[in-house]
């Protein structure tokens, strides 16, 4: 490596640092950040203030429309009676009047807090601890009416009762980490949905429990039970069209792959197999329904959304399977649920202890690691690397600086026998220009000869030129590999690195509100500049590589330029992509050009050409690509004389 590159490199990291530096916040641009987070935290605690207020009023004016209604008790009456309930209880016993306090329970651990609203029964909202949406303030993973559970019963004259529209009664457990809402119609007529919380989980059991009515519910309702969910997924992040190409429901079958819907139209799938779990999955965190028993007849439905806080709307309608439990006349049916993040080993540790594949859960792919003969790079190379850097607690850019590094030494061998190929190409150009002078123009039989001259130069010289593609193709599943690991990487979730605030989304320098023709469609309304400095080295190092390798060969108008075109329209493609994606290509693409000179540097051409025009005097035998492609070009030179003779005839004839 000469001088000049060894002092380019330097300045090229003096200016990393420096720039690091500069940008550093001072003790009052902390202070100021520190204010500014302190003002979210206060507008989102009075947002839940006053949502909680809105929902003691709806409960409230709930609780009057249901007392009206006599849903409950017109259903427990109209069924047969059970052997201990002989007499309905009256209405007023089905509801009791609480204080505004006692209309949300709150369910919680270190990783997550559930707030559950006597309305329905169910879980009113989410909080992921630790986690932040797009502006810092809490992530919630849906809010009051952005997501509904629903059970229906029905009893042997097909009475229908529905538990969204009714109010139950919280019973929190002693120590706090289960709590009952229960819907009663007499001491021992009842309807419990038990939410049980482990300590430090992402994961939460739910029960049904359906106690004295065994007699009087419809036979269907004694197998299974069936269950609605819906939920409208948040925007969370800040590129909303690449969030959606991440955000799609998946399910899957027990001991199959997992099965994906369409993230981009509106879908609708009636399974008719079990279903082991399904989940309404955003780009970093998912709802996951589990079943303890796989689910029967199950119904999904996705559909993408346009309004501002809302990218999917998922549905879900599945038939839950029921235990019957003789001594206590008591009917139960269970499942898990998931709320948490898409984090590799987090979901993958679920399966820790079962040793049966056809049980596993196989959570971890819900992590999109690409294609199934693929993944396995991210899975088995990639993602344990990246974990084993994240234990010393360096910055995300430090950590993809090393790891892209340790890539490009390791598939250095090949880069190195991919740049010899090349250089043994360059040397052998004025051999081949020769060849050219020989066979000039166009003409199909010129061609042919130019094209077996040259095939029998690089055979006899042993030079290929397929030798130097061979290389590179083996590096391609690495570089498609982290083409699809850097989007799912919920480690580089706001993690910022110089001027990129958060390296999962693109890094915005330049952006507008106007919608422009072609422009805003392929770059959304921003520009990134990691990806425009990877666009600017990747055509730089195009052009250089296209000169260095030029054999000297006649090309087809326009292939010179289709390299450079290919880079630039990179940018397009790349633009709303993250930012750690882009900053990986940049530095894979800046270590390349660092290599190549450096091999330039060490390989001697002079020397090389000696030794390929004493490989000429060797005698030699052809490859079996080199031998089928000289074949080719017998048969085909061999048919252009035979249609050559033909036209001549012809044309005697006339």
């Amino acid at each position: 490596m000469d001088k000049n590159t060894i002092i380019g490199f330097l300045l090229i990291g003096a200016i990393v640092i420096a720039f690091t530096l500069l940008n550093r916040p001072n003790e009052q641009q902390l202070a100021q950040q520190q204010r500014w987070r302190d003002s979210i935290q206060q507008v989102e605690n009075q947002r839940a203030a006053l949502e909680a207020e809105r929902l003691s009023a709806d409960s409230a004016r709930q609780i009057s429309e249901i007392k009206q209604q006599n849903t409950v008790t017109d259903f427990f009456a109209v069924g047969a009676p059970s052997a201990t309930d002989s007499v309905a209880a009256p209405v007023d016993s089905l509801v009791t009047e609480a204080s505004s306090s006692e209309e949300l329970v709150t369910l919680e651990n270190e990783r997550i807090e559930l707030t559950l609203s006597r309305l329905g029964g169910k879980v009113y909202s989410v909080k992921l601890k630790g986690d932040q949406r797009l502006y810092g303030d809490s992530l919630y993973l849906f809010y009051g009416d952005e997501a509904n559970f629903n059970l229906e019963l029905f009893n042997r004259n097909s009475v229908r009762l529905t538990t969204e529209d009714q109010v139950f009664t919280p019973i929190v457990s002693a120590d706090g980490k289960s709590v009952v809402m229960r819907l009663e119609n007499s001491p021992q007529q009842y309807i419990d949905f038990v939410y049980t919380l482990p300590a430090n989980e992402f994961m939460m059991r739910f029960d049904i429990r359906v106690a004295g009515m065994k007699n009087g519910l419809h036979p269907e309702s004694l197998t299974n039970f069936r269950v609605n969910w819906e939920q409208k997924i948040r925007q969370q992040e800040q590129g909303r069209q690449f969030e959606n190409r991440f955000a799609r429901l998946n399910y899957m079958y027990p001991g199959q792959d997992v099965q994906k819907m369409s993230e981009s139209k509106t879908d609708r799938r009636e399974l008719t197999e079990p279903v082991k779990w399904f989940a309404f999955k955003d780009q970093f965190f998912s709802t996951v329904i589990i079943a303890e028993k796989p689910f029967s007849n199950t119904v999904l439905e996705s559909e993408p959304l346009t309004t501002p806080e809302h990218i999917k709307d998922y549905k879900a309608e599945t038939w839950v399977p029921v235990t019957a439990d003789p001594q206590k006349d008591e009917l139960t049916a269970s499942f898990n649920y998931f709320f948490g993040p898409n984090h590799f080993y987090t979901l993958k540790s679920y399966d820790k202890d079962i040793k049966d594949s056809n049980q596993k859960l196989y959570l971890e792919e819900l992590v999109d690691l690409g294609y199934k003969w693929l993944s396995w790079i991210n899975k088995f190379f990639t993602i344990p690397i990246f974990n084993f850097f994240l234990k010393f607690n360096w910055s995300m850019g430090l950590i993809i600086f090393i790891m892209t590094l340790m890539i490009k030494l390791i598939v250095l061998p090949l880069t190195y026998k991919s740049f010899k190929s090349s250089a043994k190409m360059r040397v052998l150009r004025p051999q081949i220009k020769e060849i050219e002078a020989k066979y000039p123009g166009q003409e199909k039989e010129m061609m042919l000869k130019r094209q077996q001259e040259t095939m029998a130069l690089y055979s006899k010289a042993g030079a290929s030129p397929m030798s130097g593609c061979f290389p590179m193709l083996l590096q391609m599943p690495i570089l498609l590999a982290f083409f699809f690991f850097f989007p799912s990487a919920i480690e580089l979730r706001q993690q910022s690195f110089l001027w990129a605030h958060d390296l999962s989304t693109f890094d915005a320098i330049i952006r507008w509100d106007a919608e422009i023709p072609f422009i805003s469609r392929f770059l959304g309304n921003h520009i990134s500049l990691f990806c425009l400095l990877m666009t600017v080295v990747n055509v730089f190092y195009t052009k250089y590589n296209m000169t260095a390798t030029d054999t000297g060969a006649t090309q087809m108008p326009g292939m010179k330029a289709m390299p450079v075109l290919m880079s630039v329209m990179m940018f397009f493609f790349l633009n709303s992509y993250p930012a750690g994606l882009n900053y990986y290509y940049f530095l894979s693409t800046l270590f390349t050009i660092g290599f190549t000179l450096l091999f330039k540097q060490l390989l001697d051409e002079d020397k090389l050409l000696a030794q390929l025009e004493a490989n000429k005097k060797k005698p030699r035998k052809q490859s079996g690509f080199m031998a089928r492609l000289a074949e080719a070009q017998k048969m085909q030179e061999k048919q252009a004389r035979e249609r050559a003779k033909e036209q001549a005839k012809k044309n005697y004839r006339r």
